[in-house]
């Protein structure tokens, strides 16, 4: 079942769009507030999200800005009563991928979703798996083979080695990971990162000593490569 998080603050549009998004077989979650909205957003990571602009606390185009800059890639739909041409130029600018005007039919609305939901589909598909050395990842198996063995990771290993993957030969500092793959309410440190990306040496690097994938970028963070140097 794909989770819809709906962020709205009118009591009224927010039970009514519950229930009929339930019954068209999604699972809702709800924010009231642009910031509880933006934190479930990082932290619950749902399949689309449904905005309102005018929130208390944070905007819906602060929460579409916050995501984009964060690298957050989940769909966005924005709802919002004002139908200036400005306001919905503004929207998609800022990362939305739909802006739908109020009132609106729930059918129109359901079909806006399965649009932006078949489009996330086929680039989830495009990235199954990934190779690099003698490792196999299968993203839709959370697995990991080294050398045609099993390597068994904790869903936090997991999570930190797709996140490097997706960002391969970029430098990425240490607040970054930890902001990304923790999330922005986890009170961690950077020694936290330097434990995991330890973890991932010894599991997956054939000389984690002389570590040639996930390299140490000092006095910044880290950066994975693919392809070691001959």
């Amino acid at each position: 079942m794909e989770t819809i998080l709906l962020v709205e603050d009118d009591p009224a549009i927010l039970l009514g769009l519950k229930k009929n998004l339930r019954y068209h077989g999604y699972d809702v979650m709800v924010a009231t507030d642009g910031a509880q909205g933006l934190e479930i957003a990082i932290d619950k990571k749902p399949d689309v999200i449904l905005l309102d602009v005018m929130l208390p606390t944070m905007s819906g185009f602060e929460i579409c800005k916050t995501l984009k800059r964060n690298e957050i890639e989940t769909p966005v739909i924005i709802l919002s009563a004002k139908d200036q041409e400005i306001d919905k130029i503004m929207g998609l600018d800022l990362g939305a991928d739909d802006y739908i005007t109020k009132p609106f039919a729930i059918g129109e609305l359901v079909a806006r979703i399965n649009a932006v939901l078949r489009r996330k589909r086929r680039y989830d598909k495009t990235i199954e798996t990934y190779e690099f050395g003698h490792v196999v990842v299968d993203f839709t198996g959370r697995s990991v083979e080294v050398g045609e063995k099993t390597v068994d990771l904790s869903p936090r290993e997991f999570d930190l080695l797709a996140f490097f993957i997706k960002h391969a030969g970029q430098v990425l500092e240490r607040q970054q990971i930890l902001n990304r793959v923790w999330g922005f309410d986890y009170y961690g440190t950077a020694r936290t990162i330097d434990n995991f990306v330890t973890k991932l040496r010894q599991k997956i690097e054939e000389r984690p000593e002389k570590p040639t994938h996930f390299l140490t970028v000092r006095g910044v963070g880290y950066k994975f490569i693919a392809e070691a140097k001959s």
